[in-house]
Formats: C-alpha cells, sequence, structure tokens
C-alpha cells in the first residue's frame, strides 16, 4: 500500500479516538483511506473532514484537552497554517499527532516532493520558545510504525509530535505489516491516564482550564523552564538513528526520509568505484543527535548531508561536528528529487 494510506490503517490500529484534517496534495490518500475503511462503525474512531486547516487543529487541541489520542495529516502550506494551534498545544502541554508529508515550496509552491520544511518542524513553526517530537519515516513501514510511536512520545511527555515525511515515502507503494489492534481506552482509563485533562460527563466532569496563557511574568517565566526541562529529558532519552557501513568509512552521508533512501544507493555505487561511504539517518530529527554524530565525525575524512532543500539540516549536522572535519550539503530544490549518481558526483566534488 501507499504509505499515506498505512498511516489511516496504523491511526485505526493504534487505538487512535479521533482523526480531524483537510485534503491536499499530496497527501490526501490518507482521509480518503481513513473515510472509506469507516473506523467509526468498527472501533469508534471518529474521522471528520474539516473546513479547514486551521478547523482540523483546533479539533486536535479540543480532543486532546479530554484526554483523547487525536491526529492530524496535511502538507506543507497546511501544516504552515496549523502553527498557531501546534505552538498553543506546546504551550498547554497536549499530546497530539500532526503528520507532515511535504511537498516543495515557499507558499503553495509544487505538488511534488520536499524535505524544505525541516527548519519549520525542528525549530518549531509557530511562537515562543518550544519544541515538537519529529519523527522521519523512511518506508511506508515506518510510516505505520511511527504512528503508535508518536502518540507514545506524545502522551508520555505530554507534548505534540509530528510524523515528517515527504511525498516521496507518501506515494510510494511498499509491503507492509501493519500492526495489531490495540483496544480503545474506555472513558474510565482516560480519566485515570489523563489526570490533567477535562474529562466525564457533563454531570460529574472534572473541570481543568487547559491554556497556554500566563498573565504574570514571573509564572510564565516558571511554566517556560518547566518546559525546557521536559526538553532536556526528551533530548536524554530519546534520540533515533541509524547507521549503514560506517565502521570502515571514510565519508559518510547523512540523511533523512526519501534521501536517505537515495543514500543507500549512492553509497553502494561509490563503494563500486573504491570510495568507503557510509550513512547515518537521524530518524529523530529533534530530539537531534548531535553527540552520536560529533562521535561519528572522529576520524572521519568529510560528511555530505543530502537533503532536498535548500540546505537546512546541514546547518545541525555542523553545529554537531563543531569544524572537526569539512561538512558540504549537496540537494535539489522545486520538488525534483535528486538521483544517487548526483549524491556521489557532489560527494567527489565537494570533499575531494
Amino acid at each position: 500500500m501507499k504509505g499515506n494510506e498505512a498511516i489511516a490503517h496504523a491511526a485505526i490500529r493504534c487505538g487512535c479516538d479521533g482523526y480531524f484534517g483537510y485534503p491536499i496534495t499530496p497527501q490526501s490518500e490518507v482521509i480518503e483511506t481513513l473515510a472509506e475503511l469507516k473506523p467509526w462503525e468498527t472501533t469508534g474512531m471518529q474521522v471528520v473532514q474539516a473546513e479547514s486547516e486551521l478547523a482540523s487543529i483546533y479539533m486536535v487541541y479540543g480532543a486532546a484537552g479530554a484526554g483523547k489520542r487525536a491526529m492530524t495529516s496535511s502538507s506543507s502550506p497546511g501544516i504552515a497554517l496549523m502553527q498557531e494551534g501546534i505552538t498553543y498545544m506546546a504551550g498547554a502541554e497536549l499530546p497530539g499527532v500532526f503528520v507532515n508529508v511535504q511537498r516543495g515550496g515557499p507558499g503553495l509552491g509544487t505538488i511534488q516532493p520536499s524535505q524544505g520544511d525541516y527548519f519549520q518542524a525542528t525549530r518549531g513553526g509557530g511562537n515562543g520558545d518550544y519544541n515538537v517530537i519529529v519523527l522521519a519515516p523512511a518506508s511506508v513501514q515506518e510510516m505505520a510504525d511511527f504512528v503508535d510511536l508518536a502518540f507514545e512520545l506524545a502522551f508520555k511527555y505530554r507534548n505534540p509530535a509530528m510524523i515528517l515525511s515527504d511525498g516521496v515515502i507518501g506515494q510510494m507503494m511498499e509491503k507492509v505489516v501493519l500492526p495489531p489492534f490495540k483496544p480503545r481506552r474506555t472513558d474510565e482509563e482516560v480519566i485515570a491516564q489523563c489526570l490533567w485533562a477535562s474529562t466525564g460527563k457533563p454531570k460529574d466532569r472534572k473541570r481543568v482550564v487547559i491554556t497556554s496563557l500566563e498573565l504574570k511574568p514571573e509564572a510564565m517565566e516558571a511554566r517556560n523552564i518547566a518546559l525546557q526541562e521536559k526538553y532536556a529529558k526528551i533530548r536524554e532519552n530519546e534520540v533515533r538513528y541509524e547507521t549503514q557501513h560506517c565502521d570502515d568509512a571514510e565519508y559518510v552521508i547523512v540523511a533523512f526520509g526519501s534521501a536517505a533512501r537515495i543514500g543507500e544507493k549512492a553509497i553502494e555505487i561509490a563503494r563500486e568505484e573504491g570510495i568507503k561511504v557510509g550513512l547515518f539517518r537521524p530518524i529523530t530529527l529533534w530530539p537531534f543527535p548531535t553527540k552520536e554524530i560529533a562521535q561519528l565525525a572522529k576520524g572521519k575524512k568529510g560528511i555530505l548531508v543530502a537533503e532536498i532543500n535548500a540546505g537546512q539540516m546541514v546547518q545541525d549536522v555542523r553545529l554537531a561536528v563543531n569544524g572537526a572535519i569539512p561538512v558540504e550539503q549537496f540537494g535539489r530544490l522545486g520538488g525534483i528529487v535528486p538521483e544517487p549518481e548526483e549524491i556521489v558526483e557532489a560527494l567527489k566534488k565537494k570533499l575531494f
């Protein structure tokens, strides 16, 4: 199935309570698949096509405030519209899952694939000092697997979590093993597990004011300090990455998502030419594997960051390496997906 279809199937199976979304290429198959599967008749999961991306993000906000597992999906311009709601959720410490199947920009851009939303996802596209947990799938299987993982991390830390995919992964078809069905939580279980939420029936509803607003500067500072302490714990405990052929490598390609898949073929081509190259794939883009890349750089001759944008993740890699070895970047723009041979040629030109 397609990566977008895998997202929909996994959402139903992992006990999602509600999906609120709006169609946009190249991710419309998510809501189309949910509409076809009709989970409200089987698991009780609610599916709503909202009138806009703005409406959908605040539906997620409201459901999360009641302790429900809620999610949405969109593509780059739609996610841009959701940024206010996402920063509200971060400030109010509400869990929720957002899928971004990236396309080229800026603005409406193109419907073709891109990785140009890296900064928006990892730096926070809304206002204030906050972070969103960001998972970057590189296969249809990971599109399915990361739905449950995103919910797990979102609720563990009471923080929004994003699956940052792209048009390649969303549209391509691969075999996938779907996760087993999880029972949806009863209202009693939601009340017991989500003490911070407004839950219960109207007559005995627990009144909780859920807001990101603090009028006193001292209280706002205290809230921000608490958030930063939480983010430090996430950085310490939730970094995920993958390496290939790095033990004997003289050079390393760092890439995420679909660019990492292309990087795998580039490594194969380079090694056939006698160039010892490895691959480092960040799976969590935030928290970023800074320490792990710094360690990997020891003894290497150089790093090429391959990404389908003008150069975004390369800045985090350079900060991690801190000048120890050369770090160069190669990318294509406008929705053009690079060929593996282009990455190999860039490696030779920029680092040799």
